[in-house]
């Protein structure tokens, strides 16, 4: 099978900013890392900032379009739509560790304003998604008054939460430092549950 050499160099930028910081990484160690030479990093991507634009883009994108089949959905109730999103960001983020902490350095790191309002950006029109289908539930008065944007600012959360580290999350859960609590199924369905309860008390009128 051809490599797609594109997603090749990507992946190893991620695996290194996520370690070194996008600053603290030059191109010419990301392409010895990835076994590319500098010209094919700069024919695909030009520079270190368009790169790091491609690789957010390219991993917004699956949530991004999670979310709005979510609110065209007629088939599903309001609160089936937010389990949904649930069990999907829950599995997306536990998958993709490493692309989280290079994501959580990028938004700390306020020197670098263009990733951070492309951020800003892919969050808020999520969020705003998320928050349309709850506004439907209260609409229907089968959800409380709930505030929407700060319903979904609680879901995403407490995921982040407990994505701050892998030993802080083994701490979290009591278990020894040598666990891998990302690739553990038993607490990725834990974890969805426990959201998924947390959010139908808050949201559910007959609960």
């Amino acid at each position: 099978m051809a490599i797609d050499k594109k997603a090749h160099i990507m992946n190893h930028a991620i695996a290194l900013f996520a370690d070194k910081g996008v600053e603290g990484t030059s191109i010419r160690e990301l392409a010895l890392e990835a076994n590319v030479n500098v010209a094919m990093i700069n024919y695909y991507f030009g520079s270190k900032e368009k790169l790091v634009e491609s690789i957010i883009e390219d991993k917004m994108t699956y949530m991004k379009d999670k979310i709005e089949e979510m609110l065209a959905n007629e088939k599903l109730s309001e609160i089936e739509k937010i389990d949904t999103i649930i069990e999907s960001y829950v599995t997306r983020k536990l998958a993709g560790a490493v692309f989280n902490k290079f994501l959580y350095k990028e938004l700390m790191d306020i020197k670098r304003d263009e990733i951070h309002q492309l951020l800003t950006k892919s969050f808020s029109s999520n969020a705003k998604n998320v928050a349309a289908i709850i506004e439907k539930g209260i609409e229907k008065k089968v959800f409380k008054d709930v505030d929407p944007m700060l319903t979904v600012a609680s879901m995403v959360g407490t995921i982040s939460y407990v994505m701050m580290s892998k030993s802080f999350c083994n701490r979290l859960l009591q278990k020894p430092e040598t666990n891998e609590p990302y690739l553990d199924e038993e607490f990725r369905l834990r974890l969805i549950r426990h959201i998924q309860k947390m959010i139908h008390a808050h949201l559910l009128i007959d609960n």
